[in-house]
């Protein structure tokens, strides 16, 4: 089956109203009938800024990246990318063509 990856970059504590934008993109995902979607923390990453965040062992840090990411229809990308341009929130995704490749054990 072909598809698309759609991949959201935010960062952990971003919030679009009282929840976070990861738990936001995934609720509205859901919502509008994507089947799944998943929400990745990365242990570093920088930015347009350049500040590099990083996890640390001994302190918490205020900003990690993650992904959030969701293999779709071409046409339920398009969907999501347009509740997120409805709603004016600021941010960067990818779109990139895939191969679904299911293996039934």
């Amino acid at each position: 089956m072909n598809a698309v990856a759609l991949r959201f970059y935010v960062h952990q504590p971003r919030r679009h109203g009282p929840v976070p934008l990861f738990e936001w993109l995934l609720e509205r995902a859901k919502e509008i009938g994507i089947q799944g979607g998943s929400a990745f923390l990365a242990v570093a990453g920088y930015g347009r800024h350049g500040v590099v965040h990083e996890q640390r062992f001994f302190e918490l840090p205020e900003v990690l990246p993650m992904m959030v990411e969701f293999i779709v229809s071409a046409e339920d990308a398009e969907r999501l990318i347009a509740l997120v341009r409805a709603e004016r929130i600021p941010t960067v995704c990818t779109r990139t063509p895939t191969e679904v490749i299911a293996i039934d054990g």
